[in-house]
């Protein structure tokens, strides 16, 4: 078996990942794809309890706990407001001190949340309101953009390193609803295309998923659901898993991937078929 062979096969033992927004839904998925696949993960929320919002998890302490001793991989839970530099930089900071130089970054706490902590209403591009329009570039633009500001240094000076931005399948497409939220996931992919490329003469590889809807906890509780989108299986019109996009993910943070930057991978079974 050849040099490429041996790296290709590998797993992901050894890498550290800071999996943001992983104590429930998507994140949640992710942080336990990586550590099966044998990555050292720090998992993180905004609160200790925000993992038992929807039922799937009694505490982020909880979870991290729980991963360690089913994987074997070691694990700790931080707390912040990505949004809040301070914060991000401690967070940064006590996931490095926890399990050592982070070489994974996924991106994924953001949502269409506004300022009172639930979906805006109105949420078009003209009635919603300034509040609720800052909250959600907060939640998604800047804490994307601040996260990787802390992380980012560190893998440049390593020359490794793989970060993977969330946007969504309404930041490539018009919406009467959600709309500023669209707009700050275009803004993330675009971002991730300008860090690809100054990243590029450093080896650090950064690309962005763009999910379509996806039966995550929330939003199970908080969507109207169509029955006939439920079903998995091969039938691709249908709701994503979230098992379906950790596995996309952990294919963009592995060493399968390590030519592969700057890229927009759309996790949504076809549903938009767009040229850009």
């Amino acid at each position: 078996m050849n040099e490429w062979a041996r790296v290709s096969s590998a797993s992901l033992a050894g890498q550290v990942a800071l999996v943001t927004g992983s104590g429930r839904g998507l994140g949640r998925a992710i942080a336990s794809r990586l550590a099966e696949l044998g990555a050292d993960v720090a998992v993180h929320d905004i609160s200790e309890s925000a993992p038992a919002q929807f039922g799937e998890e009694k505490s982020l302490t909880g979870l991290a706990e729980r991963l360690a001793a089913q994987l074997g991989v070691r694990t700790t839970a931080v707390l912040g407001d990505i949004a809040d530099e301070a914060q991000v930089a401690a967070m940064v900071a006590a996931t490095e001190q926890a399990l050592g130089p982070i070489s994974i970054l996924i991106n994924c706490a953001g949502g269409d949340i506004g300022a009172a902590g639930g979906k805006p209403n109105p949420n078009g591009a003209l009635d919603i309101s300034l509040a609720d329009t800052q909250a959600i570039i907060n939640r998604n633009f800047i804490g994307t953009m601040l996260v990787c500001r802390a992380v980012m240094p560190g893998m440049a000076a390593r020359n490794e390193g793989s970060v993977i931005n969330f946007g969504s399948l309404n930041g490539h497409r018009a919406v009467t609803s959600e709309v500023v939220y669209g707009c700050m996931k275009a803004a993330i992919v675009h971002y991730t295309r300008c860090l690809a490329m100054e990243m590029r003469p450093h080896g650090v590889r950064v690309n962005v998923v763009s999910p379509g809807p996806t039966m995550s906890a929330r939003f199970l509780a908080t969507r109207t659901t169509d029955p006939a989108m439920m079903a998995a299986g091969p039938n691709l019109d249908r709701y994503a898993t979230p098992e379906e996009v950790a596995g996309v993910v952990a294919f963009l943070a592995g060493p399968d991937s390590r030519f592969v930057s700057g890229q927009v991978v759309r996790i949504d079974g076809a549903a938009g078929l767009y040229p850009a």
